[in-house]
C-alpha cells in the first residue's frame, strides 16, 4: 500500500513546504494518528514520524506497514488521555493533531514541541452538532480556543469555520513554537 497526498489531510498538504527548511532532529509526532494518513505523508519525504494511538490494530498495522515502506518512523502504543503525562520529557520537531481534541494534553503537547518547531492542529468545533458526529462538548473546541491556545507563538495559519466537503465545522491551526528567549 502506497501513500498519497490525497489520503494526508488538506492542511498538511497544502503546507508541506513549512517543512522543507526545518531540521528533524526529533522528528515529528502524529498525536492520535489512528490510520496514520497524515504522518505517512511526512514519512514519505523522509521526515521521521512517531505515531502515536491508543489502537493496537491500528499501530499493528502502521507498523507493517512502515517496515513494507521503509519509511524512517516508530510506532507508540499509548493511553493519551491517561493521568500521567505521556509527552513529559519528549522533544519533537513538530506534533500534527487531527479531529481529536483532549484539553488536558494542550499544555503538553505545547511543552513537546522543540523551539522553532511547529504544531498543526485540526478538529471540530461546537458548530459540528449542526452537522452530525462528533456532538459532545468534551470533544469540540469553543470559539477561539484553539488560536487563544497557542496565541504567544508565532500564528502562520487560523481558519474556524464551516467546510463545504465534507460538510464540518472546524479550526485548524499551523504555528511556531518562539525561538528560546523570544518566548
Amino acid at each position: 500500500m502506497t501513500h498519497s497526498n490525497a489520503d494526508a489531510a488538506p492542511l498538511l498538504v497544502e503546507n508541506l513546504p513549512l517543512f522543507k527548511s526545518m531540521n528533524f532532529d526529533n522528528g515529528v509526532l502524529d498525536l492520535a494518528c489512528g490510520t496514520g494518513r497524515n504522518g505517512l505523508l511526512l514519512a514519505s519525504i523522509n521526515i521521521p514520524v512517531t505515531f502515536a494511538d491508543n489502537s493496537k490494530a491500528a499501530i499493528h498495522r502502521l507498523t507493517e506497514l512502515l517496515a513494507g515502506q521503509e519509511y524512517t518512523g516508530e510506532c507508540w502504543l499509548v493511553d493519551l488521555e491517561q493521568d500521567v503525562n505521556p509527552l513529559a520529557g519528549k522533544e519533537y520537531d513538530g506534533v500534527l493533531v487531527f479531529n481529536y481534541l483532549h484539553r488536558p494534553l494542550f499544555g503538553a503537547i505545547r511543552a513537546a514541541i522543540r523551539p522553532g518547531g511547529l504544531i498543526f492542529y485540526e478538529t471540530f468545533t461546537v458548530k459540528q452538532c449542526e452537522y452530525g458526529k462528533p456532538s459532545n462538548p468534551d470533544f469540540l473546541l469553543q470559539p477561539s480556543e484553539l488560536r487563544d491556545c497557542f496565541d504567544d507563538w508565532e500564528i502562520l495559519h487560523y481558519f474556524e469555520g464551516e467546510r463545504v466537503s465534507p460538510r464540518r465545522a472546524i479550526a485548524s491551526l499551523i504555528a511556531r513554537r518562539p525561538q528560546l528567549g523570544h518566548e
